[in-house]
């Protein structure tokens, strides 16, 4: 109870305080520091990634991916020798699983879940141990063919990297959350090269529908501190081309991008489904965990023999599409690959591979904007001339609905893209994929608003406790004395009971309250002969049914006591319960245990 009243207190002051200059500040600094350590491992990431590409699929099973325009040569050659990409694949997934669980096992999966996670249920706490194991494990896993993307890794990196920061710097619980948020989203806005919208992202990735608005202002500065560090050493670029030149100006056509979102958003549940279908499928296997993933690698090796589109983040292949370039993925496979891709992810990251699921759904949405596209031309019913804006806006679509972040995923594939001006059709389609989703989310640890996280619960008790009325919480089972009764009876009672005080009722009237202090300051000869009207307390405050929790709680604060007899009315102060600090404190972790269950 001690622990709920110091909860309370903080989370009312809270309540009322103004956020002062100094606020900003102090997260100015911490901001940029964040920005500097996030942008460093994105480049440390980036560059594991390029060197276990080179070993794993070009050396070794010669499979020359294509990269997109912003990362590369379009330059990209199928495998020499196809028969080794299981091999190399399962290789590393064994490499990747040992890694993970054998030194850090919440590194396993996309990582952008367990940063989630870290802020709602862990205060912001991320061993240390965890970043860098998760950039090693990605950069095989990715490299080797697993489909998967940076951002689940990089999410999870800058995330441990901003708690060390705010273990450095001994950070309160709350402040160290907000530093995980604003490491998710200047990680993530560096190596996607999307400052404006990693910032939006880590405010909105947090919750199904809602925003961490407190990180808002941090992560403004620290990913464009990050964004310009990875800037200056790989140019500014976006990381796709071919999308800048397409303006929205055909109302008709929004028509044809409803249809995308309607496809993004069911396509969006079987990612979802399938996703966590095959994390429960290889969960159930009676099978060490570190082999775990060489098996998911191995089976999908044998999609990467026929199909190699799949394999890795697939970013060239996306970039071809929306190039219009179908001479080698035909058109054909741009239609498989929706579901190979979405086979291939769950296998990846769904047996505990090491890798994100941003940039398989980007390219599962693409691949749905340009099957749409080539549907609707072959019609001859689109006026576009190229598929570019439906598969950008596919991009949007899809993510913003498995991910729950429709403003942050338009910004970023905007600026990814370079592609500004197709706003107006994205929000259509995206609103669409995000609402037909639902509650499916690819990030399970996402909670519905701030109010349902363990985060904000001392800050919602205040207004949760104001809804709540007296009459919900008190104990209607009343322990009473008369004013003539000894004192000595009153004393047992107590002590029977386990009370300090009790009201002192006649003809169920309260007229006072007698406390186990008042019977302390008797001797135990006159207890027996003392009346319980002489010692007792008589202005007693009261509350009635229909006062608030929180008036009920401040009476208590104010007055210094720990109960208080419920009465009818102030005027006829007939007693009808007793309401006391464990009773508001039962109720609030009720509260709590419930939110948290809905979660888990």
């Amino acid at each position: 109870m001690g622990a709920f009243s110091r909860g309370f207190s903080e989370a009312r002051m809270r309540f009322r305080t103004i956020i002062t200059r100094e606020y900003f500040r102090k997260w100015f600094l911490l901001s940029v520091i964040i920005g500097i350590v996030a942008g460093a491992s994105a480049i440390a990431f980036y560059e594991m990634l390029r060197m276990a590409t080179k070993t794993f699929l070009i050396d070794l099973a010669g499979y020359y991916p294509p990269a997109p325009a912003g990362e590369g040569e379009p330059f990209f050659k199928f495998p020499d020798m196809p028969y080794l990409i299981p091999i190399v694949t399962t290789i590393g997934g064994l490499i990747s699983g040992l890694l993970v669980y054998l030194f850090a096992p919440e590194a396993e999966g996309h990582g952008t879940d367990a940063a989630i996670d870290a802020f709602h249920n862990k205060r912001g706490e991320i061993r240390t141990r965890v970043p860098f194991v998760k950039m090693i494990a990605s950069a095989i896993t990715i490299g080797s063919g697993g489909s998967a993307g940076r951002e689940g890794p990089i999410a999870l990196t800058s995330a441990g990297v901003a708690s060390i920061v705010g273990k450095f710097f001994r950070l309160t619980d709350r402040d160290r959350r907000i530093a995980v948020a604003v490491g998710i989203g200047s990680g993530i806005g560096a190596i996607f090269k999307a400052p404006f919208g990693g910032a939006i992202l880590a405010a909105e990735i947090l919750y199904l529908h809602d925003f961490e608005v407190e990180a808002l202002v941090p992560s403004f500065v620290a990913s464009v501190v990050a964004y310009s560090l990875f800037g200056t050493v790989y140019g500014w670029q976006p990381i796709f081309e071919g999308g800048g030149q397409y303006v929205f100006t055909n109302p008709v056509s929004l028509i044809f991008y409803g249809f995308l979102g309607v496809l993004c958003g069911l396509m969006g549940i079987v990612y979802v489904k399938s996703f966590y279908g095959a994390k429960a499928f290889f969960d159930g296997l009676k099978i060490p965990n570190v082999f775990k993933p060489a098996i998911g690698g191995a089976a999908l090796g044998l999609i990467g023999m026929f199909v190699p589109h799949v394999l890795g983040t697939s970013y060239g292949w996306l970039q071809k599409v929306i190039l219009g370039d179908f001479t080698a993925i035909p058109v054909i496979l741009v239609f498989a690959i929706i579901f190979l891709k979405i086979i291939a992810t769950s296998l990846t990251v769904g047996s505990g591979g090491s890798g994100g699921v941003f940039a398989p759904a980007l390219v599962i949405g693409g691949m749905i904007g340009a099957a749409t596209w080539l549907i609707f031309h072959s019609l001859g019913i689109v006026p576009e001339a190229s598929p570019a804006p439906y598969v950008i806006i596919g991009m949007m679509s899809f993510f913003g609905g498995v991910g729950k972040v429709p403003i942050a995923v338009i910004i970023m594939v905007s600026e990814m893209t370079g592609s500004y001006n197709l706003i107006v059709p994205s929000m259509l389609s995206t609103a669409i994929a995000y609402v037909i989703t639902g509650r499916h989310t690819i990030y399970i640890s996402q909670v519905p608003t701030r109010s349902d996280s363990p985060a904000h619960m001392t800050e919602y008790a205040v207004p949760f406790l104001t809804r709540v009325k007296v009459a919900d919480a008190m104990t209607k089972k009343l322990l009473t004395v008369s004013p003539d009764d000894p004192v000595i009876k009153a004393a047992e009672i107590m002590a029977k009971n386990e009370v300090r005080g009790l009201p002192v009722v006649k003809d169920g009237v309260l007229v006072g309250m007698i406390t186990f202090s008042d019977v302390l300051r008797l001797s135990p000869e006159k207890r027996e002969l003392t009346r319980v009207g002489e010692v007792m307390t008589r202005n007693v405050v009261t509350v009635c049914p229909d006062e608030s929790l929180f008036e009920a709680f401040e009476k208590m604060v104010h007055y210094q006591v720990g109960r208080l007899p419920v009465v009818d009315s102030p005027k006829t102060r007939r007693l009808i319960g007793i309401i006391t600090r464990g009773d508001i404190g039962r109720v609030y972790e009720l509260r709590m245990s419930e939110a948290v269950s809905r979660e888990t």
